[in-house]
């Protein structure tokens, strides 16, 4: 079997732990030809290890524009620090290889846009790597929507909710973008983990749209107080006025009707959630207790809420989504990792649409800029661009394979 070649552009925390979880344990399909990151110890570090679980040492380079110019690469991975994405794709994509773009918020609407000018100009695909897509619960829900057994859906919920106070407070020692980007920007900066899934379950893209969105950030005290009591009063961060806002709530609208809540809260004390939740006229999944509630069957629990906890394994034998159903979950984050990864890898292999396209890159990235735009405007209803031109609601596109996500128009 011929392998896909492939250059990792970005060897930070997330560059190296795909490499060492999910693409040298894939070394049956991938060549991991070249590493590329600014930091010439990074580069070292993951072309070691290459070396030693692959077996071949890669090029190691520290300007991306090199890995553009090796003709036996076929597709990048970009894993880069937030800023870069939309440069390093579209330079990728101009030279004719095939993207696979880990997640992040957009800087403006028009880089969303100069992603699909780009594949529009040059045919090349982009994958958003948004591995929530992907997830045990995220694809029974979708498989349940399909089915039509939780009725007619009109609102979902989810959030990134990470305690991320040490992880932005040692940004400078990590050498981490989140730092700079708290200092600097009040907005959701991470809303593709949430809207991924719910984006498919709503068909965004593919019959349904996001046309406005709404956006409050509460005040920025979180980072500051854990920074005081942390490394005192006498660290250089402890007089910087954090500009990100600890919570920020975000409403959308849909085209057909559907709202939409998400919800970034990384700058507190609390536990990791992503909050995953949907609402249909015959049932609900609500990920913060795990539970279905099945409208006349749960009756009975309408007042003992804690009586469901925990029953949406009860559904999987019934429910489980085709992909979940014979996997093993290996690689990082429960699986997902590997199994959005896997979609990339055969989407590229076979030069097809993949299953999170460069218009969905393009709108759940977006979000960010637009929440941004929402709240400097005091919580502003803001319009959502259509990056389709009018046609989400006709797509033809799309690929029937087992890694698909979306609904087939038939």
């Amino acid at each position: 079997m011929e392998k896909l070649k492939v250059g990792v552009i970005g060897l930070g925390a997330r560059g190296y732990s795909i490499i060492r979880d999910t693409l040298c344990e894939m070394f049956d399909i991938i060549d991991i030809c070249a590493v590329c990151d600014i930091y010439e110890d990074r580069v070292k570090k993951a072309a070691d290890l290459i070396s030693e679980k692959c077996g071949k040492r890669p090029i190691g380079t520290n300007d991306y524009r090199d890995i553009m110019k090796i003709d036996e690469i076929q597709a990048v991975i970009i894993i880069t620090a937030w800023e870069m994405h939309v440069d390093i794709a579209v330079a990728a994509m101009k030279a004719g290889k095939y993207v696979g773009l880990e997640v992040g918020g957009a800087y403006s609407v028009e880089q969303c846009q100069k992603l699909v000018d780009t594949y529009k100009e040059t045919g090349v695909h982009c994958m958003l790597l948004e591995n929530c897509c992907y997830g045990k619960r995220e694809l029974m829900a979708l498989n349940m929507v399909r089915q039509g057994v939780m009725g007619e859906i009109t609102h979902c919920a989810g959030g990134y909710m990470h305690d991320l106070r040490q992880e932005v407070a040692d940004g400078e020692e990590n050498r981490h973008y989140r730092l700079r980007n708290y200092i600097n920007r009040n907005c959701d900066n991470y809303p593709t983990h949430e809207i991924g899934p719910i984006a498919k379950i709503l068909d965004i893209n593919n019959g349904n749209r996001f046309v406005s969105l709404v956006s409050m950030a509460s005040s920025a005290k979180g980072l500051h107080e854990y920074i005081i009591s942390q490394k005192g009063t006498d660290h250089k961060l402890s007089n910087v006025t954090f500009a990100q806002g600890d919570v920020v709530t975000t409403i959308i609208k849909c085209a057909n009707g559907e709202t939409v809540t998400i919800t970034l809260d990384t700058a507190l004390p609390r536990s990791y959630s992503r909050d995953f939740t949907v609402r249909g006229t015959k049932a609900s999944y609500f990920e913060s207790t795990d539970s279905f509630f099945f409208d006349g069957e749960h009756a009975k629990y309408e007042w003992n809420g804690r009586g469901l906890w925990g029953n949406a394994s009860e559904y999987e034998e019934k429910y489980l989504h085709p992909i979940w159903q014979n996997y093993t979950a290996k690689g990082g984050h429960g699986g997902m990792d590997w199994l959005v990864y896997s979609a990339f890898v055969d989407s590229a292999k076979n030069n097809l649409r993949p299953p999170i396209d460069v218009y969905d890159a393009a709108v759940y990235m977006a979000i960010t800029p637009l929440t941004e735009k929402s709240i400097a405007l005091g919580g502003m209803p803001v319009e959502f661009p259509d990056f389709t031109n009018g046609q989400w609601y006709q797509r033809k596109d799309i690929v029937d394979n087992y890694y698909t996500l979306d609904k087939l128009n038939k």
